[in-house]
């Protein structure tokens, strides 16, 4: 368990004395602090701690359904027996921050001294792709962080959003999303970040790890097998079977929860195989606490009780789905008390055993007390200047940019020789939405408040290509909308492009809500066709006969095969941030020397979906079909201005069934540059009790290289890094011969074999998969 001391929002208050108002127990052991606090609730009090209250108005629209629900009136009458939750005081709506924190501590201080019991309420808010709060930084989306393969830097992006979390007096974090990608129609692929479950894993712990280590409590989402949903579409039945379940999609919660101590956990909306995993006691306490031995606290996913009524059909009512849902292990409900304010009435009336309610607030109570809230006064001054949006932010905001831009393909165009003509033409190169991602405050509430500033300095593409090669010799053409099918701008841009000696396209997506942009939540395809016009736009431009360089700024992979012969190069760009058009602009002029590799295949079509490297020989396609699925290009790939030898890889020949693998490799800067590779070790199990994928990543390293420099990258594998469900769903790690090599997923620059040799063993837990690693 990872142990938070103080108190978030401020210094560590002085305890307040028991007394008549407040009656609360001091300086004794936590959990008989809280058992003996819990002894003294009454019903009311209980379930207050287990609701959250989100005061919103008409029009602000950022969860699904929402119009659906009602008010559950004001948040002073709603709190008078206190509060578990409160829901986005910052998040909903733009408010000075300044401002917004001297109400939010006066709200605390007023639970403090005008309920009976005094405990103050946690506060949460989105920060999947920074604070998502007005002016405060907005980093690359996940997506980009699985293309800079750097736990490292993750860890710090994280630590800065959880202090500027802890200054505002936020407790809770909604975040990591650690959605394995199965199928990129889905629309929330761009809050996700790679197909690949230990890329997944281990960005997500070291997110885990940055942000809790500011005294905040960050939030895994969504619990579990809601990306698996069929056919990419948002909400829809999850027919995952339990071996995919085991080994794709629960590797990375488990090793955020045993490796990065996550103190919470969101529920999925999903469904699996008929049962949704809100009222599934199964997942949520067999698996989360009784297999894992997670402590923290459960939160729904917003709305996700009263959809076991409403939209799964698996209770009655309300008060049936807050019944399934407390026994299930869903502590708290978010982002209101629509269904839980009914367990009262379910407790007198015998329909509940308050021993399951008492349950769910014990584990608030302790969450709590870590978070220093049992002690917490708010006599404090709240902070009386903020800056969200640092040079330090700003920093972490461009090298994770810079880091994750991958270039795709390059037939000797790229860098842009200086002096050049240059066209920028698309909806994508003037539009600042166009960096971020659905879960940026930009895309998720701004663009539900017309005429309110962006609140931070975000130039787009157009404005930092104009920088680095000069206004005089930058043209521009908008060409078409994201997702119209207005072509009145093809003229436009055609001209444009003629009159230049290069053509930067700039397509892609636009990242809204339940259908107001092309990816996001609710915002799902049936094609992976650029939206809208736009392929028909690069097809115009493409006739001119003028050199195209093709920058996708997008949420999702597009099946953009039909371009990679000719367009003289392809860069992608997963929505990277406030930094991120100084990000590609650099990798245009060379500026930056590109090291992003794919964190998910490109694909050959939509038809090919659902798709992942990780499929056995039969999951391609080969002559047994006249539809292959081999991806335009696989996970893993990604160019650079230099090259890279790797060479000298070294296995042992034989290895324990219940040992480590020691691995290394020679990597050789082979061109002119400088420039960043990241080592991927790939492995194969050549014959097992069920069919295995054709590739596995087992490893990898980013190092930086000065031209001609080499170094020795040791990896040290433990076996259970090859561990899968067996016949009978035991996951073990069975002996036998296992290929290794280095290079992608497709593409073997040096191999080598090795044995596993012994009994099979089980395993049974994630905690030890790390893959660990060392230069020399």
């Amino acid at each position: 368990m990872t142990e938070v001391r103080g108190t978030v929002g401020g210094p560590v208050p002085a305890p307040i004395q028991a007394g008549p108002e407040h009656d609360r127990p001091d300086g004794r052991d936590g959990e008989a602090r809280v058992r003996e606090l819990l002894g003294r609730m009454t019903i009311e009090e209980k379930v207050a701690q287990l609701l959250g209250f989100w005061e919103k108005e008409d029009g602000e629209a950022v969860a699904p359904l929402q119009g659906e629900f009602g008010e559950n009136g004001k948040l002073d009458d709603f709190s008078r027996h206190g509060l578990g939750h409160l829901t986005r005081p910052y998040g909903t709506r733009p408010v000075d921050a300044v401002a917004r924190a001297s109400w939010l501590w006066k709200f605390q201080s007023d639970l403090v001294t005008g309920t009976r019991l005094g405990i103050p309420a946690i506060v949460h808010e989105e920060c999947l792709t920074g604070l998502s709060v007005w002016k405060a930084a907005t980093f690359p989306t996940p997506l980009a962080w699985g293309a800079a393969f750097d736990p490292e830097l993750v860890t710090e992006m994280a630590a800065a959003i959880g202090a500027s979390m802890r200054e505002l007096g936020i407790h809770q974090g909604l975040a990591p999303v650690l959605d394995v990608i199965r199928d990129p129609r889905w629309g929330r692929v761009d809050e996700c970040i790679s197909e690949d479950p230990y890329l997944v894993g281990t960005l997500g712990t070291s997110y885990v790890r940055g942000l809790q280590s500011q005294g905040v409590h960050a939030t895994l989402k969504h619990f579990a097998g809601y990306s698996a949903s069929r056919a990419g579409r948002n909400f829809a039945p999850v027919h995952a079977g339990p071996r995919e379940l085991a080994d794709v999609l629960l590797p990375p919660f488990e090793m955020a929860i045993l490796d990065g101590g996550a103190r919470g956990v969101m529920h999925s909306y999903a469904e699996i195989d008929g049962v949704p995993v809100a009222g599934d006691p199964a997942m949520l306490t067999g698996v989360l606490r009784d297999r894992w031995g997670f402590d923290g606290t459960v939160v729904a996913d917003y709305y996700g009780v009263a959809f076991l009524n409403l939209l799964h059909h698996v209770a009655g009512d309300h008060a049936e789905a807050a019944v399934q849902a407390l026994t299930a292990g869903v502590d708290i409900e978010l982002p209101t008390g629509d269904a839980y304010l009914t367990l009262r009435e379910s407790v007198r009336t015998g329909r509940l055993d308050e021993a399951l309610v008492d349950r769910a607030v014990l584990r608030v109570l302790r969450q709590k007390l870590e978070l220093g809230l049992l002690d917490a006064t708010f006599t404090d001054e709240p902070p009386q200047a903020v800056d969200l949006d640092s040079p330090e932010h700003r920093s972490i905001a461009r090298r994770l940019a810079e880091k994750s831009i991958i270039l795709v393909a390059n037939r000797d165009a790229l860098p842009l020789p200086a002096g050049r003509r240059v066209a920028v033409i698309g909806p994508n190169a003037d539009r600042q939405g166009a960096l971020f991602g659905c879960y940026s405050f930009l895309n998720h509430v701004l663009a539900q408040q017309p005429g309110v500033e962006t609140g931070i300095e975000v130039p787009t593409l157009l404005d930092a290509l104009r920088a680095e090669f000069g206004v005089d010799l930058v043209s521009w053409a908008r060409g078409c909308d994201v997702d119209s099918d207005d072509r009145s701008g093809f003229d436009e841009a055609v001209a444009t492009a003629s009159a230049a000696e290069v053509a930067v396209l700039v397509v892609g997506d636009h990242a809204g809500l339940f259908g107001r942009g092309t990816v996001g939540e609710g915002c799902d395809r049936d094609d992976l066709e650029l939206p809208g016009v736009q392929r028909e736009l690069v097809e115009a431009v493409l006739a001119t006969g003028t050199p195209v360089v093709l920058v996708l700024v997008t949420g999702r992979p597009y099946a953009i095969g039909w371009a990679l012969s000719r367009c003289a190069a392809v860069v992608q760009a997963f929505f990277p941030g406030e930094e991120g058009a100084a990000a590609i602009a650099g990798v245009l002029s060379g500026r930056v020397n590109p090291s992003g590799k794919l964190p998910v295949s490109l694909p050959v079509s939509a038809g090919a979906q659902p798709y992942s490297y990780l499929h056995p020989t039969l999951g391609e396609g080969s002559e047994v079909t006249n539809l292959p699925a081999t991806p335009v290009a696989p996970f893993g790939h990604g160019l650079s201005y230099t090259t890279f030898e790797h060479a000298d890889l070294t296995v042992p020949a034989t290895v324990p069934v219940d040992g480590a693998l020691r691995v290394t490799v020679r990597v050789t800067n082979t061109g002119a540059v400088a420039g960043d590779d990241v080592v991927q070790l790939y492995g194969r199990d050549l014959v097992a009790s069920v069919t295995r994928p054709v590739a596995q990543l087992l490893g990898y390293r980013r190092v930086h290289l000065e031209p001609g420099r080499s170094v020795t990258v040791e990896l040290t594998v433990p076996t259970t890094r090859l561990a899968f469900s067996d016949r009978t769903l035991t996951r073990v790690v069975e002996p036998g011969d296992v290929e290794l090599w280095v290079g992608t997923s497709a593409q073997r620059d040096t191999q080598a074999l090795t044995t596993l040799v012994g009994t099979t063993v089980p395993v049974t837990s994630a905690a030890q998969r790390w893959t660990t690693s060392e230069i020399r």
